[in-house]
This record gives C-alpha cells, sequence and structure tokens, in this order.
C-alpha cells in the first residue's frame, strides 16, 4: 500500500515523484526498463557511453536553466559547445551560433540518477492493469512479478500511446470518453538511433555536432566522444529523419538501416571514414519526439480517484516541458488527495538537501 504510485521513470515522472514524495506522501515509481531516465538515456558499449537519446541540454526557460546550473555546481553537467551547425544541401556547412549546449561528461542519464536518488523505484517492472478496489483504491498488476500495488492515486508518466494502451480497458465503466479521446489524440515522431566507434587514427571533422537541414533521412550527428574527459577513441551518434524512422518502425533487424544511415552521412559530409566503424549499434525510439501534443502541463481522468497523466506530450517541449509537466501534475494530484503544504516545497531546495 503506498499513497502514489508513479508509471515510468522518465523525466517527468521522477520530477512528480521526488515533490509529492518531500511533501510527504509515501511514493512507489515502476519502471519497465532496467534504468532511470526514458529519453534522457545512456548507453554503456566497448568501453565507453554513448548518449542515443537526448544528446544535450540547451536551456531556454528559466525552470531549465536553473536546474543546469544546480547540475553544474554538481559537476554532472558541463558546457560542451555554443556552435551547432547546420548542412544544407545547397549551402553545404553553415556555423550557427546557438546557446550553449550542455552535457553530461559521465552520461546525460546521471541527469535521470540524480533525479531519483532516495526514490523508491522498482526497475523491471511493467504495469499491465489498473483496477479500483471497492475501498476506493487503485489496484496495479506488474507483469513480470504477478505481484500487486494498492494506492490512493496513480501518475501515469509515460508516452501518451501507451498511456492509451493501459488505460483503455477501463474506459466503458470507470474512466470517461473524453479523457481517453483527448489522450488517444496525442501523436509522436519516431526517430531511430546510430551508435559507431572508430578507429584512434581517425581524422576527425571540426565540429561537435551537426544538423541535417532538408535531408530526407537525417536528422542530426553528433561527436560523442567529444563529451568524455579521456575517449579511448572516437564514436559518433547519428539520427535519423522521423519519416525514415517511419519506414523502418517495423523493421526486426536494424543493423542494417544503421549501415545504410552512415553510408549516407559519409556521403553526404564527403566523410568517407564513416563507412568502417569498429563496433556499431541500432536503437529505435517508437515516441521520440510529440508531433501533436496535448495543449496543457497534464491530462487528468474525470475520477474520483485521482489519476493523472504526464510527460514530455504536455506542451511538448522536450526534457523541460517533461520537467514542468511532472511539477503541475504533483500539484494536481496533491489538490485531490491531503492538501499538503507542497506549495512551500521548492524543487531546487529539496534537490540540495
Amino acid at each position: 500500500m503506498t499513497d502514489i504510485a508513479v508509471i515510468g521513470a522518465g523525466m517527468a515522472g521522477l520530477v512528480c515523484a521526488q515533490q509529492l514524495s518531500q511533501a510527504g506522501y509515501s511514493v512507489v515509481v515502476i519502471e519497465k526498463s532496467r534504468g532511470v531516465g526514458g529519453r534522457v538515456a545512456t548507453r554503456r558499449l566497448e568501453g565507453t557511453v554513448a548518449d542515443h537519446g537526448t544528446c544535450y541540454l540547451k536551456p531556454k526557460g528559466e525552470f531549465l536553466g536553473q536546474f543546469v546550473e544546480l547540475l553544474r555546481d554538481r559537476h554532472i553537467l558541463e558546457i560542451w559547445t555554443d556552435t551547432v551547425e547546420k548542412f544544407n544541401s545547397d549551402s553545404k556547412l553553415r556555423t550557427q551560433n546557438a546557446a550553449l549546449c550542455y552535457v553530461a561528461p559521465e552520461g546525460m542519464s546521471a541527469i535521470a540518477k540524480f533525479l531519483a536518488h532516495g526514490l523508491d523505484i522498482l526497475l523491471n517492472q511493467r504495469a499491465i492493469a489498473i483496477h479500483p478496489t471497492p475501498e476506493n483504491t487503485w489496484r496495479l498488476t506488474l507483469e513480470s512479478s504477478n505481484a500487486e500495488i494498492t494506492a490512493k492515486a496513480v501518475v501515469v508518466a509515460i508516452p501518451a500511446p501507451q498511456a492509451w494502451d493501459l488505460l483503455a480497458p477501463m474506459g466503458k465503466t470507470i474512466l470517461d470518453a473524453e479523457f481517453l479521446d483527448n489522450l488517444r489524440s496525442v501523436e509522436f515522431f519516431p526517430s531511430i538511433s546510430v551508435m559507431a566507434g572508430y578507429p584512434q587514427h581517425l581524422s576527425l571533422p571540426n565540429w561537435k555536432a551537426l544538423t541535417f537541414v532538408d535531408d530526407t533521412d537525417l536528422a542530426w550527428i553528433g561527436l560523442d566522444s567529444s563529451k568524455r574527459p579521456h575517449p579511448q577513441q572516437p564514436h559518433f551518434v547519428l539520427q535519423s529523419s522521423a519519416n525514415f524512422a517511419q519506414q523502418h518502425l517495423e523493421t526486426q533487424d536494424l543493423q542494417p538501416v544503421g549501415k545504410y544511415m552512415l553510408q549516407k552521412a559519409a556521403q553526404t559530409l564527403a566523410l568517407p571514414s564513416l563507412l568502417n566503424p569498429q563496433w556499431l549499434q541500432v536503437h529505435r525510439w517508437r515516441y521520440a519526439f510529440p508531433s501533436h501534443p496535448w495543449n496543457a502541463a497534464f491530462l487528468s481522468a474525470n475520477n474520483h480517484l485521482p489519476l493523472v497523466c504526464c510527460g514530455d506530450w504536455c506542451g511538448g517541449n522536450l526534457v523541460e516541458g517533461a520537467m514542468l509537466s511532472g511539477l503541475a501534475t504533483a500539484s494536481e494530484i496533491n489538490n485531490q488527495l491531503q492538501h499538503l503544504p507542497l506549495d512551500n516545497v521548492n524543487f531546487f531546495e529539496l534537490l540540495t538537501s
């Protein structure tokens, strides 16, 4: 039995769980993966790490700016570059002066691990069903252990299509049609990420990050090894366009897809050395970027038992949007429960305590 069950340990779920936990609620976070962070993801491979999800933070709003400064003080983030180049098929490379881009030398997942500190998180556990109980609580069934969790309130902090799959069975008797229709209206762009390592003697480009402006297949490439304090070998992360990822959304073997993306980048950028990686890994993000987001900070079910959905698809502003959605959801859950003094809980102070 817990006060609040949070499904999903991405940025929205972690922020929401921290805020509610510090306010005095008992909180359990349920995460299907073996690590936290969602798309703020890092993969360990070949003696190094590679950020195959969110590659850097570029704070625009005040909230994310404060968070970045906090992580810099804790030596989790540092400045990576202030220049992101754009490649246009007509004008070739064009240098763009961008806002400062921040990265985690130990991998971007270090951000989520910092947010997860002190929380009760069940990893490798997938919630497969939610039902109300006669005692006016929610009962969550977990897949791998066949265990059950009982909670007074539920936060669903996963991509909207996954949330709809989980909640739709309650549609006819428990959840209203408008809530489910709004949840189903949210859509995402997919993406394919390629991680590739090369020999030490590889001739490196003079850029760290490059955006493809008008390429049909490619969206972004970064010299990921330039984020690491003592890289043993150069490695790149390459991200596809949404249309290209959509074409290969159900492709079983992604290795040929990854090789094609490297070939396309090598040809487009005139970098033939990209053709021969020493190692190659490919990852598919089915829900990479909200293409049709919800127009508010959260989506609350019209039910006598608190159930609120949140994520970067609430507003659609990636990491900062996800974090703000988590904060707003914590306030909404609190309003529907005990009205604890949540307004006095400063998110940044609780992270430094």
